[in-house]
């Protein structure tokens, strides 16, 4: 995941949705939060709602994650489910928050002022505007800088912690790479979807649920089936029926993306569904799904042709003599001097590029997606040609790019494999995610509390 956040100029939210689909098996009490005051009503007085470890969550937390959860879902035309649901949702995705950023304070993670800046500055720049503008529309939704900017510190940490947690929990053969390009291979070009978009019912099982537990889980979700199947609206059903926290927001669905990057279960579940059908109830660690072909675009079988980028970079490594601040700062200084046309991009690259490309001037040479890790390949996506980034952090150090040129490419055998690689792999990565935010919700202590008589 990249360390830069990408909201909607008024989507305040950092939470990834992917990041909480596993997150709703645990009950909470509704009754613990007040309703949220209207406009111009005095605020509710504050109380501890929750305890995640020993850190607590209080109603003010959740009653200003809720207004901007009711704002975003009026902004996409969505009807709100019952207060309650909204409120457990919005009280589970603050525990799933305090407990990563516990452990990522734990493991001494932590965000300067600079990459905070350069968040700030790359959710306005993805939105077109400038910051100031993206401070008066944060402002309308209640949302001051101080706090968009604590929003974005949080996020940052989270995904360097995803990004050390994950990293050596993943890896991929030859068996698997060869695998998946025979699946590919084998399908027919009119049957092999390049995107798909599946919403889901989640209807979670806790750890250790008896029998009976399970049995009315599944009745549940077979509830749910039917009643989708008989034609009732799959969001409505979503946001009524689903312990994914982001069910009220999506209506459940996942977003339009390539087969590999959802988990082969939903895949073979949806395989013989056309767009529109519904599938039968699903078992993962989880709980049950019930899954919904919302659409299907189609592509050929084989890899065959990407969009190669040609860049080049300059790399500080972070050290002892060398701080991530400090980086960044000459990093800073390098980019005005070439944008100003006093010093050539090629040639600070040999003078201060601290990676085996320095002798070349930085050249990267022709890349496939999935060449580079997320944080440096997100940024080069969102370079134009000739465009240079400002600095950026990755697990190797601090990164100045300039994106040089783009082309389509048609890959040769080894070639494909290497995009085949990447793309396995980028499954897998987003597999050992869900499975390690499964355990880190597991592991933590929470305690929800009634609110003061």
């Amino acid at each position: 995941m990249s360390e830069f956040p990408h909201p909607g100029p008024r989507a305040a939210s950092v939470l990834s949705a992917m990041a909480l689909a596993l997150a709703g098996w645990c009950a909470v009490p509704a009754a613990a939060l007040a309703q949220p005051a209207a406009a111009g009503a005095p605020q509710p007085s504050d109380y501890i709602v929750a305890v995640v470890n020993s850190e607590p969550i209080t109603n003010q937390d959740v009653q200003r994650r809720l207004v901007r959860a009711v704002q975003q879902l009026r902004q996409q035309g969505v009807q709100a489910p019952p207060h309650a649901e909204l409120v457990r949702q919005v009280l589970e995705s603050l525990v799933i928050e305090h407990a990563q950023l516990q452990q990522a304070r734990e493991q001494g993670i932590k965000v300067d002022d600079a990459a905070v800046n350069l968040g700030e500055q790359n959710v306005a720049r993805q939105n077109g505007i400038d910051v100031p503008e993206l401070h008066r529309r944060l402002a309308q939704d209640g949302l001051s800088p101080a706090q968009f900017r604590d929003e974005i510190r949080n996020q940052i940490m989270i995904s360097r912690l995803r990004e050390r947690e994950l990293q050596s929990r993943v890896s991929v053969t030859d068996a698997e790479v060869e695998q998946y390009l025979r699946e590919r291979a084998s399908t027919a070009p009119a049957a092999q979807p390049s995107e798909i978009n599946l919403a889901q019912v989640l209807v979670a099982v806790p750890e250790g649920a008896s029998p009976q537990q399970v049995a009315e889980r599944e009745a549940r979700a077979q509830e749910v089936e039917r009643r989708a199947r008989a034609g009732e609206d799959f969001a409505a059903l979503a946001r009524a029926f689903s312990d994914a926290p982001d069910a009220a927001a999506s209506g459940g669905e996942m977003g339009l993306r390539s087969p590999d990057r959802y988990p082969e279960l939903f895949l073979q579940a949806t395989a013989q569904l056309p767009a529109g059908g519904v599938s039968a109830p699903v078992r993962s660690g989880a709980g049950f799904h019930v899954l919904k072909v919302v659409e299907k675009r189609q592509a050929g079988g084989a890899l065959q042709t990407v969009t190669q980028q040609h860049a080049r970079h300059i790399l500080l490594r972070v050290s002892p003599q060398l701080t991530e601040a400090q980086a960044r700062e000459r990093l800073a200084a390098i980019k005005r001097r070439i944008e100003a046309g006093q010093a050539d991009f090629a040639a600070m690259a040999r003078a201060s590029s601290q990676d085996g490309s320095a002798a070349e001037g930085g050249d990267l040479g022709w890349s496939n997606p999935g060449q580079f890790v997320p944080e440096f390949e997100e940024v080069l996506e969102a370079l134009r040609p000739g465009e240079i980034s400002e600095p950026i952090v990755s697990r190797f150090g601090v990164h100045l790019i300039q994106l040089l040129e783009r082309r389509q490419y048609r890959l040769n055998p080894r070639e494909q494999r290497e995009v085949a690689r990447a793309m396995v792999r980028e499954r897998k990565m987003e597999e050992a995610y869900r499975a390690w935010l499964q355990e880190l919700r597991a592991n933590a202590y929470v305690e929800f509390r009634e609110p003061p008589q």
